[in-house]
């Protein structure tokens, strides 16, 4: 694709649109751009961002659309503007060299290429002027220019040093030394949560900033006391302080402080998905209904404010009007106006203590509420008018803009959260994946965004592939069984790395690259291993092959699963909680448990559901070969091809249960 400006109203990225009418002469990622640049021998500046990213509107407004700034970058670079979650193949490849060079990586991220793609300088935020230890970016450019006339052969030198290692650092994972013998995945679980424990601080995170880590929390969700304590400890703390949206409904990004008081006001699809379905987990494990009623208020949340016409949208921006958390802060004197509009000037004192909003405030003189002490998740009813004056005053507010991409993995995730609460969401969530196949599927390649410009990552299939899994498991309709097993094909051919293992032949093959073998115009092929701000696209896909394999049967499919467990076995066993979500997943490879109840939806499948049985899946229904020549309404439970008796009632089945590990 060529020019920003020339393309602008066929942009499927709304961050790109926003640079479209910069005096920067931004190109799109792609042949045309890296030609141009050849043809002028002139090198790259790669700008990677995202429309909620505020420090990338910073450094929007400071330098790309200061003219002075832009004329020297139209004069001696070809620029190009990438969104990174409609190429997040792009953006991880140039993260690990701007990581590997600099130390450290974020968005903005800032990469000067050759014109073959080769990275030679990297860095992410550069003010517009010299500042502390950083260099301005105009001087920052001058500087790079002028290396690439008089002094080219040490550009690319370092831009042949910087590649190798680039290259070799996004396949990280095969150059790992092999693991010895049997992986001992409990045992690995087991140090994953023991490190998280001595890591856990007195707030229930990791450190300022505090970040939610779902599959961190995940991984402790077990009923030993000082698990469940830990995980008490930390959903709390996310659900009632500053992270959660007490007015509005949902999670910000991360909090800045230690405390949780004062978040980076974004709020990203993805986020909303993957607590959803932690605090839906963690709340039917140890029967917390106000953990359910957090999940249920998310997903309604994402339901009321992200719904667009092909899913749901990826983020609401961190600023409004100009400024970043306006729409979600409060001083009191807004809230008594807000509440005397309504005529519920009398609640103002209550209202001020429960949501501990002060004159003092936690951001600017502004507060972000959050719960006080001793006061219920949920509204108590003498203060339901009182929150809905703060809701009409909030909608009277300027508004985040909102990112309108439906990204394929996003959509799967928030349709398992949604399978995972059930009840009404149920039906939102089976709705949500028809409608995927007819908006990111065309002529049998699967797409990353409905606007079809970007191919399906491995992380987009993985997770589609786990949705209709999830979907199966709550519906018994074989439609999304069968659509699992197509999107498992599609996975391998277009994902898998050599010859693809077999039951016979279990060793094949290197695993999977994160890009599609359809995506051509990478410098190298990422595979991605490590976990994120979302479970890594390696530990999804095994997960997803994993459970596909359980569920038919299927000894071929499993190998595929545990190939992926054997590559990475050594991070398992010896760094697990930079991959605690393949720790998980490989629990459903190498210690998966079937639990078969077959024929129609009873009170046995249900207990299952409502049980959270780790590394299990549930067949009911029968399209399963497990299900044939078995009673109807008796539930078994079975693991590596041994099973325990038939269960007739729910007190055998608790029983049976209650007596797997966690």
């Amino acid at each position: 694709m060529p020019r920003l400006r020339d393309v602008k109203e066929q942009l499927g990225s709304p961050y790109l649109r926003q640079h479209a009418d910069n005096p920067v002469d931004w190109w799109t990622w792609g042949e045309d751009a890296f030609a141009y640049a050849k043809s002028t021998d002139q090198p790259i500046f790669l700008s990677v961002g995202y429309a909620a990213c505020h420090w990338c509107h910073v450094m929007a407004h400071e330098s790309f659309e200061d003219p002075a700034t832009a004329t020297l970058l139209n004069e001696h670079f070809v620029s190009i503007k990438v969104d990174r979650e409609e190429r997040p193949d792009v953006d991880s490849l140039y993260m690990t060299a701007t990581q590997l060079s600099s130390g450290h990586g974020g968005w903005p991220m800032s990469v000067f290429l050759l014109p073959d793609g080769r990275p030679f300088f990297t860095g992410t935020y550069f003010p517009p002027t010299d500042h502390a230890n950083q260099v301005g970016f105009p001087r920052l450019v001058r500087a790079l220019a002028n290396a690439w006339d008089v002094q080219r052969e040490a550009v690319v030198d370092q831009a042949d040093e910087l590649a190798r290692a680039t290259v070799r650092e996004v396949a990280f994972v095969d150059h790992l030394v092999a693991h010895e013998g049997a992986l001992d995945v409990a045992g690995a679980r087991q140090r994953l949560r023991e490190e998280l424990l001595a890591t856990l601080d007195a707030e229930g995170g990791f450190g300022a900033p505090q970040f939610p880590h779902p599959g961190l929390i995940d991984a402790l969700c077990t009923r030993d006391q000082r698990h469940a304590s830990a995980v008490t400890l930390s959903l709390e703390a996310m659900a009632r302080r500053g992270l959660y949206d007490h007015v509005g409904g949902g999670f910000a990004r991360y909090c800045v402080d230690a405390r949780w008081h004062v978040p980076h006001f974004e709020k990203m699809l993805i986020d909303q998905a993957l607590l959803a379905r932690t605090y839906a987990n963690a709340g039917a494990m140890f029967s917390r209904q106000d953990w359910r009623e957090v999940a249920h208020e998310t997903l309604t949340f994402v339901r009321n404010q992200l719904r667009v016409e092909a899913g749901y949208a990826a983020s609401l921006d961190a600023d409004a009007g100009g400024l970043e958390g306006s729409h979600v802060t409060w001083t009191p004197a807004q809230v008594a106006d807000a509440l005397s509009l309504a005529g519920r000037s009398a609640d103002l004192e209550r209202t001020l203590a429960r949501w501990s909003i002060s004159d003092e405030g936690d951001l600017e003189g502004r507060s972000v509420p959050r719960l006080g002490v001793d006061e219920p998740f949920t509204t108590p009813d003498d203060l339901r008018g009182a929150l809905d004056a703060l809701r009409d005053a909030r909608a009277r507010r300027d508004q985040p803009s909102r990112d309108d991409k439906v990204i394929l993995e996003w959509n799967a995730q928030f349709a398992s959260a949604c399978l995972a609460v059930g009840g009404e969401f149920t039906q939102v969530a089976l709705s949500l994946l028809v409608g995927l196949g007819r908006t990111h599927l065309a002529e049998g390649i699967w797409w990353r965004t409905q606007h079809r410009g970007a191919h399906a990552t491995l992380a987009d299939v993985a997770a589609l592939t786990d949705a209709h899994l999830d979907a199966f498991e709550a519906t018994a309709d074989g439609q999304w069984l069968i659509g699992a097993r197509a999107l498992a094909d599609y996975l391998v051919a277009h994902h898998w790395d050599g010859d693809v293992p077999s039951a016979s032949h279990p060793d094949r093959g290197a695993g999977v690259f994160s890009s599609s073998d359809l995506a051509t115009d990478l410098l190298a092929r990422p595979k991605e291993i490590f976990d994120g701000a979302g479970p890594s696209g390696h530990a999804t896909a095994t997960r997803a092959l994993a459970r596909l394999a359980l569920i038919d049967a299927d000894a071929d499919r499993l190998a595929l699963a545990q190939r992926l467990v054997s590559v990475a076995a050594t991070l398992i066993s010896q760094h697990p909680r930079a991959v605690a979500s393949l720790v998980s997943a490989a629990g459903f490879a190498l210690e998966g448990i079937e639990i078969v109840v077959p024929g129609p939806r009873g009170a046995l499948a249900e207990h299952v559901r409502l049980s959270v049985v780790p590394r299990s899946v549930l067949i009911t229904g029968s399209h399963s070969p497990l299900t044939a020549g078995r009673e109807d309404g008796v539930a078994y439970v079975c693991r590596a091809g041994a099973c325990q008796l038939p269960a007739r009632d729910v007190a055998t089945l608790s029983t049976q249960l209650a007596a797997l590990s966690d």
